[in-house]
């Protein structure tokens, strides 16, 4: 007996990582795992009791079109070779062209480099970015990638307009981005992309005349013509059909709605106008829609800037849309010619999809993204609402074809079949990624099943007894001292620890709360942690460490902990999913080095001799570290840390009492030590005075005769040059050695 405690309809997350699947199962306190997968006996008879009519639609690109798409597929093939070529020691395995392609690549690249991020260049990290980039332009999947410190929305070649993906490309013709890209804007291949980009919005003359997307007057032919022609053939009545499109994206979720309410130029002539494209001249097709507009005429999906309200985008751009037949369209034949006017209207008092408060006798076109607002049920809950007759997948997903099969089947015996239209790109990445994904899906669930198969459950793993977990905090069980008040309960004053709030965003004051430690969370200026008035802590994970390295930070944090305690240390904290060494191999990308780091850490090291380094492999390791530095030592004084600043030093530290730039040269000087840089410094009042100083003097004041004899030399005696010969004729020296014997014949 029990109960089903988690779903995932994503096999493909499970194989990322180590024992995915063991540490799903143990974090969720179960012991069953069950598999159902496409393949599966039991579901392919159920679901071949009733399957839907799908009719696939292999639209061809454009020749422009076909030419971009190998131009940025040649430029993804030059990144990865790049990236895989000064990182050959790493793992890629799965970062191929063809994965590129895939909506679960981010993932992919995620579970190969987030273990190893901190190891890699920034050259590396650059052709990642790039990389992205250039997925983003081909897929069809919308991402937002971060890039000079703002956030762009990128579009793709298959399913933007010509007008949208020309502006687009042409934000990356740019002097700026070509100085801080990877280099694949230099490219051949990048000239060309950028040229056939603009082939696609102007002609030959330079007149704006784009074409339009080839799925549009597919989808327009199947709601004129194809559909209504199937109506009249089963005798049935166009009033009242329901017709579903789902896309991907908001994106093309508004796209399309303007475009069938619109119609395709007026909808591109306005496209042209919202990304302020430069038109000089236009065809005979646009003449008529010179009409001056204002760019919030149409609500259209732009790019998300610095500065953007993204209330008024969210309202701009929506998930869904309503729209049917406008009265010429209905009363137009099938046969005559279509004009370019928009033959769609929306239906107003459609309100979030409320299909009950739907009133109408017209043909009704829904147009939804696959998951509105992100849930992987608002298809599900659509197709039950809305039960539509015909379905037009205007792009392909593995889990939208898998939620109409079901929906299909658990359709009633006297509801009428529903038809499918898929459309799909031949030949292109979008045929590829989708072949992909079903390739993908099947090899993650054989390595499921072969997982399960081998994967061994412990009988305690269910978390009901108390030898799996125990969230108990963990107490002192210090034996009572019977000498005092006979072993009675002695008030003990508890650990207090010091933390900054900025630390809260990681593990380690949990689990030191869990330790029994109390926890003071302030702000200070100096460390993370104040263990004691004497030690204080600074906390540095591997990347943080590397970026306070190169910038310096890490020297001024340095220079006021040993100002202000007794006792500075510098908690170096690794993550305990990413490797444990700081040596050897640990820099994985060839093109740097990591003995930069290590030489570094030596010159902060010598710089600070009082700085103690501790590494920690892990947020554990290092609550227990602190544990046992606090036993017997007094807990720190809140006023006393927030007095501190990194302005103000204290008054008895050897950095504040002399000048800092005069204790280094000093130090510097032939026999001057660590050992009486001190006294020096104590006993003499300036540079000036120390010259003065006698040779006996200097000695009563080191302790030493030898140093004190080094130090007066170096200030009074001067060096006598090299004795050389006067005598010594300059030129050329004559041959005095032996010569070379003739060789015999």
């Amino acid at each position: 007996t029990g109960f089903v405690k988690a779903f995932s309809n994503s096999p493909i997350s499970f194989t990322f990582g180590y024992n995915q699947v063991e540490k799903v199962m143990r974090a969720l306190f179960v012991t069953e795992l069950f598999l159902w997968p496409r393949f599966h006996g039991s579901i392919i008879k159920n679901l071949k009791s009733r399957q839907a009519e799908v009719v696939e639609l292999h639209i061809p690109l454009t020749t422009n079109m076909s030419y971009i798409q190998t131009c940025l597929l040649d430029i993804i093939n030059y990144t990865v070779k790049q990236l895989k070529s000064i990182n050959r020691t790493l793992d890629m395995q799965e970062i191929t062209t063809e994965n590129c392609i895939t909506k679960k690549f981010h993932k992919i690249l995620q579970s190969q480099l987030d273990c190893v991020w901190h190891q890699l260049s920034t050259r590396t990290k650059e052709y990642i970015q790039d990389l992205k980039v250039l997925r983003s332009m081909t897929v069809s999947k919308i991402n937002s990638v971060v890039f000079t410190n703002k956030s762009y929305t990128f579009r793709n070649l298959l399913h933007d307009d010509a007008v949208s993906f020309h502006a687009l490309v042409s934000k990356y013709s740019t002097p700026e981005y070509a100085k801080v890209n990877s280099g694949w804007i230099l490219l051949e291949s990048a000239e060309q992309l950028f040229r056939l980009a603009r082939g696609r919005v102007f002609n030959h003359k330079q007149e704006f005349d784009p074409e339009p997307c080839p799925k549009w007057k597919c989808l327009s032919d199947l709601l004129l013509k194809e559909i209504p022609e199937e109506i009249k053939k089963n005798k049935a009545s166009l009033n009242n059909t329901k017709i579903l499109v789902l896309c991907q994206d908001n994106r093309t979720c508004s796209q399309l709605n303007n475009y069938l309410t619109m119609g395709p130029y007026k909808y591109l002539f306005y496209m042209a106008f919202r990304n302020d494209l430069t038109i000089n001249s236009v065809t005979s097709k646009y003449t008529s829609l010179q009409k001056p507009v204002s760019k919030e005429e149409i609500p259209i999906a732009h790019e998300v800037e610095e500065g953007d309200n993204k209330e008024e985008l969210v309202n701009e751009i929506k998930s869904n849309y309503i729209l049917t037949l406008t009265q010429t369209a209905i009363q137009c034949d099938a046969k005559s010619e279509m004009n370019d006017e928009s033959m769609f209207e929306p239906i107003s008092q459609m309100d979030n999809l409320d299909f009950t408060q739907l009133e109408t006798e017209k043909p009704i076109i829904c147009i939804q993204t696959f998951k509105e607002s992100g849930c992987n049920f608002s298809l599900e809950r659509t197709l039950e609402a809305l039960r539509p007759e015909y379905v037009v997948l205007y792009h392909c997903d593995v889990a939208a074809v898998r939620q109409i099969e079901l929906f299909e089947c658990r359709k009633k015996v006297e509801e009428p079949k529903t038809k499918v239209y898929f459309m799909i790109h031949d030949k292109t990445v979008e045929e590829q990624a989708y072949l992909t994904s079903l390739k993908r899906e099947k090899q993650a669930f054989e390595l499921l099943i072969q997982t399960k198969s081998v994967m061994v459950v412990p009988s305690y793993q269910d978390g009901k007894t108390e030898e799996y977990f125990n969230l108990n905090v963990e107490h002192d069980d210090s034996t009572l001292d019977t000498r005092k008040a006979g072993g009675q309960n002695q008030t003990k004053e508890k650990p207090v620890v010091i933390v900054d709030m900025r630390e809260f965003r990681s593990d380690l004051p949990a689990l030191l709360h869990k330790k029994g430690i109390n926890i003071e969370p302030v702000t200070i200026a100096i460390g993370d942690y104040i263990l004691t008035p004497d030690i204080c802590v600074e906390r540095k994970s591997i990347s943080d460490l590397i970026g306070s390295l190169n910038s310096g930070r890490l020297y001024t944090q340095c220079t006021q902990m040993c100002r202000n305690y007794s006792r500075p240390i510098l908690l170096i904290e690794f993550d305990q999913n990413k490797p444990f060494n700081l040596q050897g191999h640990f820099v994985v990308s060839t093109d740097i080095s990591g003995a930069d780091i290590q030489q570094k850490l030596q010159l902060l090291t010598i710089h600070f001799p009082r700085l103690k380094l501790v590494w920690s492999p892990s947020p554990y390791a290092t609550a227990e570290l602190f544990y046992e530095l606090k036993q017997g030592r007094k807990n720190p004084n809140v006023e006393e840390a927030l007095a501190l600043s990194g302005d103000n030093t204290a008054e008895d530290m050897h950095y504040e009492r002399y000048n800092i730039l005069v204790h280094d040269f000093v130090q510097k000087l032939p026999g001057v030590s660590s050992k009486n840089i001190a006294r020096i410094m104590d006993r003499g009042i300036s540079l000036d005075h120390l010259i003065t100083l006698s040779q006996d003097e200097l000695q009563a004041i080191i302790e030493n005769k030898n140093e004190a004899s080094t130090l007066y030399s170096i200030l009074h005696v001067k060096p006598s040059p090299a004795d050389s010969n006067k005598d010594e004729k300059f030129g050329k020296k004559k041959f005095t050695g032996r010569k070379f014997p003739n060789k015999r014949k």
